[in-house]
């Protein structure tokens, strides 16, 4: 194995030896050239003319000042497609910037790959091909993405860059990622590295924003078109339906409204495993996004999100887990659990404001999230517990321009209501006792205020320095929480103030802008919330943490060194990175057993590091062919507490992802009829493994999680204007593989397929 992924990195690296060799001409456009600066408004510290501002594809989107449309080249002249290279993106700097020149390693997911070339099922498995990410699922119905080293509530989800963690989210993955729809999505633009500075609290491993579709064509008079959505895979069982509809009426008003309906039947696993019992869930998902332009400076936006999850198990914990490679099964005949998520929100945005402030952004915006879990226990005890969070939050943002750089600055506020239950049945189904709390705290709220300014220097027309702060005051009142030493009802309030900052690079090296180098340093900062404070709930297999009402917040210092390269047929982006870790709440055993659980505490001791590097890279070897290929490795350590004595003991951040090699290639047709894409994924074993993740024996076997490869092969034909259709038949070798951390097995040998028609 460790030959194969030297073999492979060899073959990645390899490739910036081309750079030399490749075509020394410049890029060819790929729809638009700047033409020459009009005025004095085209400046350097300008912005780039913003997505929202004029409705996409009329005419007055297509003749912005300083841009002129131009004919696509002809299939032969046409430069390599390069996500972090052709992609604008607007999270990394919260304006939109070239994904090459920020100083960022940013990657995009778009919706090709969502709903054609890869079909992928929900949004985490859509990050399981970005470099660097891995993607632990301890239920069929949940995925949890790892970046650099962390999930659960130190990385940041965002929908349209509203803020979706909330003070509920846990430490360790949990299965709110896949409560948003994929198939609502235009991209996800994926920043690694702290972006506390701009993003607040949780940004700590990364930010994914998940930017959601639009109307895309207007014109006058009423027009509006129709698209059915199909897919099914055989390794799920699954069927997936989307319909939708998207129109204009003139070329000031939009609409685009669908809805969504998948059922999954059990997931079959590779080799001898096979079917794995209870992995079968259903969804459904319904959303509607309205957009008014008064003028071509304006755009207000309406968009409500909707999406319910019924029936997913978390079967590792049950008889009905699989043992794989020596892992122990669960002892409890169900533990189901049903969600609902909701997002709505209202934007207004205004540019070339013609004052001191170029352009103002403001969003109001609503959350509820609703979870339920069912258990029964082997003795046949039985439980149900869950909470509802109502989440309100408020943005402005402004950018202004000036003789010292571009500045973005603003403030937002998150404001939580949780409520939360537990109630205990005895064995005859008798209600036994309503405790005072459920999974977190009761009747308590959670308030994050955050202030921030950026501003980006054009020090030389080939270098741009950015600088940036955040101010951010963090509050909890928790009215009712259950002590974990009396049993009696108490009270938590805490509040904590905390100032961060940055300071990153972006340095052309060649007039020509072939050459990126880029880097910086950066504060991460993560306010303790509802639970980190009050959980009383499982933690790992046969761990229950308690509340810790003591803890203070964490911190974080990341520096990044790294480099993009980008020819007409050749680019590679790599990044090394190091994150300093001080006062990071890790779990703590106490001794104590609470219903046959051992229970675990949490404590600011966990001082560490972590670190790794991230490569990814394409080169066109013809006009029809692509080679290209990815490749991350992660190491860490933090300091933790092994057993209840209580002195800590340095050792592996829990989870590290092995490191993972991906190669592929991809043909596309010169008229882009015809699509086919091959992919090799090389993980190596996941061996350097925590006190915790030794005692976690139902998702980790002995020894650690074995390496595995698997062989993916994709294919498309577009048949007319009106209808594609797409095939796929992934886990080719029907390997019987486990993502590291997970409670089921991987899928086996799957046949997919999709159809989406237009009429």
């Amino acid at each position: 194995m460790a030959g194969a992924v030297g073999l492979s990195l060899a073959v990645v690296l390899g490739l910036a030896d081309l750079a030399r060799a490749a075509d020394a001409t410049p890029p060819t456009a790929d729809a638009a050239v700047p033409a020459a600066e009009p005025d004095a408004a085209a400046s350097p510290d300008a912005p780039a003319p913003s997505e929202m501002a004029g409705p996409p594809g009329s005419v007055e989107a297509e003749e912005a000042p300083g841009v002129v449309t131009v004919p696509l080249p002809p299939a032969e002249a046409k430069p390599v497609r390069r996500r972090w290279v052709d992609e604008v993106v607007v999270t990394a700097l919260r304006e939109e910037a070239e994904a090459f020149a920020a100083p960022y390693l940013v990657t995009t997911v778009d919706l090709d790959s969502f709903s054609q070339r890869r079909l992928y099922r929900t949004l985490p498995e859509a990050l399981r091909e970005e470099p660097g990410v891995m993607v632990q699922k301890t239920g069929h119905g949940q995925g949890s993405p790892y970046l650099r080293g962390f999930t659960g509530f130190r990385t940041l989800l965002l929908v349209d860059g509203v803020r979706v963690n909330n003070s509920v989210f846990r430490d360790g993955p949990n299965e709110y990622w896949a409560l948003v729809d994929p198939y609502v999505l235009d991209r996800l633009e994926v920043v690694r590295g702290p972006s506390s500075v701009l993003f607040g609290s949780d940004a700590i491993g990364g930010t994914v924003n998940a930017i959601t579709r639009r109307r895309e064509q207007y014109g006058p008079g009423v027009d509006w078109d129709r698209t059915v959505f199909y897919r099914v895979s055989s390794a799920e069982c699954s069927n997936v339906l989307r319909v939708e509809t998207s129109g204009n009426v003139g070329e000031q008003f939009g609409w685009l409204a669908g809805g969504s309906l998948k059922d999954y039947g059990d997931l079959h696993a590779g080799g001898g495993t096979g079917r794995q019992e209870r992995t079968a869930y259903e969804e459904c998902g319904g959303d509607v996004k309205l957009e008014y332009f008064p003028s071509r400076d304006e755009a207000i936006t309406f968009a409500h999100y909707a999406l319910v999850q019924d029936g997913a198990w978390r079967t590792h914990t049950t008889v009905y887990g699989e043992s794989w490679e020596g892992t122990t099964v669960g002892n409890e005949l169900r533990r189901v659990l049903d969600h609902e998520h909701t997002l709505t929100y209202a934007r207004y945005r205004r540019e070339n404001l013609g004052g001191p402030i170029d352009a103002i952004d403001i969003t109001l915006s609503h959350q509820y999230l609703s979870e339920e879990q069912y258990r029964i226990k082997a003795d046949l005890t039985r439980d149900k517990q869950g909470f509802d969070v109502n989440t309100y939050g408020v943005g402005v943002q402004l950018e202004s321009g000036s003789p010292i750089g571009y500045w973005t600055y603003g403030v937002e506020w998150y404001h939580d209501e949780v409520d939360s239950f537990l109630r205990k049945y005895r064995a005859d189904g008798s209600l036994g006792s309503v405790s005072i709390q459920g999974p977190v705290a009761d009747d308590a709220s959670y308030d994050l205020l955050g202030a921030y300014v950026q501003d980006r220097i054009p020090l030389h027309e080939q270098l741009d320095v950015i600088l940036g702060a955040r101010f951010t005051y963090a509050r909890a009142d928790a009215h009712s929480v259950q002590s974990p030493t009396t049993g009696e009802r108490i009270s938590i309030t805490e509040d904590w103030c905390n100032v961060v900052s940055s300071a990153r690079f972006s340095w052309f090296l060649d007039p020509e802008e072939h050459w990126n180098v880029f880097g910086g340093v950066s504060q991460g900062f993560r306010a303790p919330n509802l639970s980190d404070l009050t959980r009383f709930d499982t933690a790992r297999s046969n761990e229950i943490e308690t509340p810790s009402p003591d803890v203070e917040p964490e911190k974080y210092i990341s520096y990044e060194i790294g480099a993009k390269v980008a020819y007409d047929r050749f680019a590679v982006a790599a990044a090394y990175y190091f994150t300093d870790i001080r006062d990071m709440i890790v779990r703590a055993p106490t001794g104590a057993i609470i219903n046959g659980d051992r229970e675990v505490t949490k404590r600011n001791a966990g001082d560490g590091y972590v670190h790794g590097v991230e490569c990814t890279a394409e080169y066109r070897l013809h006009p029809e062919w692509t080679v290209f290929g990815s490749f991350a490795w992660v190491y860490g350590e933090v300091d933790t507490y092994p057993t209840s004595d209580p002195v800590t003991r340095r050792e592996p951040l829990t989870r590290l992802a092995p490191p993972t090699t991906q190669l592929g290639l991809r043909w596309d047709h010169p008229e882009e009829r015809f699509w086919a894409e091959a992919l090799w994924t090389i993980a190596c074993d996941a061996d350097n493994l925590s006190s915790g993740d030794k005692r976690d024996t139902q998702r980790i076997p002995r020894g650690g999680t074995p390496g595995y490869q698997t062989l993916d092969l994709r294919g498309g034909w577009r048949v007319n204007e009106n209808l594609d259709l797409w095939a796929g038949i992934e886990n080719v070798t029907n390997t019987n593989y486990r993502v590291h951390g997970s409670g089921l097995n991987a899928p086996g040998i799957s046949f997919l397929m999709g159809a989406k028609w237009r009429f």
